[in-house]
């Protein structure tokens, strides 16, 4: 298991509120990377119970490779946003939707703090979309958008409004309730609905493709199909004089389990960051191996 880096400071941001020049002086002197300072705004992670800890930042626990520094990415963006996602305490296990142990308990380095739900839903694809969807509900809630297999765009703006869908016989066809509010609560209600009838396959038709050599945090590596399979690029780092790039991976499993960073079983020594080699056919992970045309972008 990988043990945290640890931030003797105590700093603990909370939002709305973040007291951001102290998390600036706390980033800046703990991970001395540029791209590692904290973003200028608040972060909104909007499922958590408690105030958000900086402590807990995926950034914190993971220094990148000797060596390498973590690759810049936009203010406000996807990949900042993942970069600082909360991390459960080092040791937790991964567990199940029903509260049992995943087995094996070797694959993963960290488990992030975010539920599952306790129906067997939020499996590999859809808790990849379940991240993007948590973003943009901090960013604007109407641009939330998925695919189902039959087609049919579910819009979370559209569900809120109450112009939603059902399925009838064989098909996702629309229907109408009363509107609510786009709260957090109602969100959760409809990815529900979306991991129903959403999947890999669809996911992998929604995404566009992307060579290994240009992956970025926010990638998804995805087989679409039953079986199938989705691995999120949670981070990425560089070595500066020799541009070896590495990224932490993050998925869900089948049944859904808890959301966890991918260890690296065949290179130990790097710890949950895998190498990407930018002419390999094949890019491993602990539990499926994806080919090098199966890296894909949101549009």
């Amino acid at each position: 298991m990988e043990k945290a880096l640890f931030l003797s400071a105590l700093l603990t941001l909370s939002w709305p509120g973040i007291p951001l020049p102290d998390a600036a002086a706390f980033f800046a002197q703990r991970l001395q990377a540029p791209s590692s300072a904290p973003p200028p705004q608040p972060l909104k992670y909007a499922w958590l119970t408690r105030p958000y800890d900086a402590r807990t930042a995926l950034a914190a626990r993971f220094a990148p490779p000797a060596g390498c520094q973590r690759v810049a990415v936009p203010a406000g963006s996807f990949g900042e946003w993942l970069r600082y996602l909360p991390l459960r305490p080092a040791d937790t296990p991964v567990r199940l939707h029903n509260g049992q142990l995943k087995n094996p308990q070797t694959v993963h380095a960290a488990v992030l703090d975010i539920d599952t739900g306790p129906r067997d839903l939020q499996q590999c694809a859809d808790a990849v979309m379940r991240l993007r969807g948590e973003y943009l509900f901090g960013q604007d809630f109407r641009r939330i958008h998925f695919r189902l297999t039959s087609g049919y765009d579910a819009w979370f703006g559209d569900w809120v409004d109450g112009r939603r869908f059902q399925l009838q016989g064989e098909d996702v066809v629309p229907t109408t309730q009363p509107a609510e509010a786009p709260t957090h609560a109602a969100l959760r209600r409809y990815f529900d609905q979306v991991f129903t009838f959403a999947g890999s396959l669809s996911l992998s038709r929604e995404l566009r493709p992307v060579a290994l050599a240009a992956m970025q945090p926010g990638d998804v590596l995805i087989k679409g199909g039953t079986p199938g399979h989705a691995v999120l690029v949670l981070d990425m780092a560089e070595h500066p004089k020799t541009h070896q790039r590495y990224a932490l991976l993050a998925q869900s499993y089948m049944p859904a389990q808890d959301l966890h960073v991918l260890r690296n079983r065949h290179s130990s020594g790097l710890g949950a960051w895998f190498l990407v080699e930018p002419t390999a056919q094949w890019l491993e992970t602990p539990e499926w191996n994806f080919s090098a045309d199966q890296l894909k972008r949101w549009p």
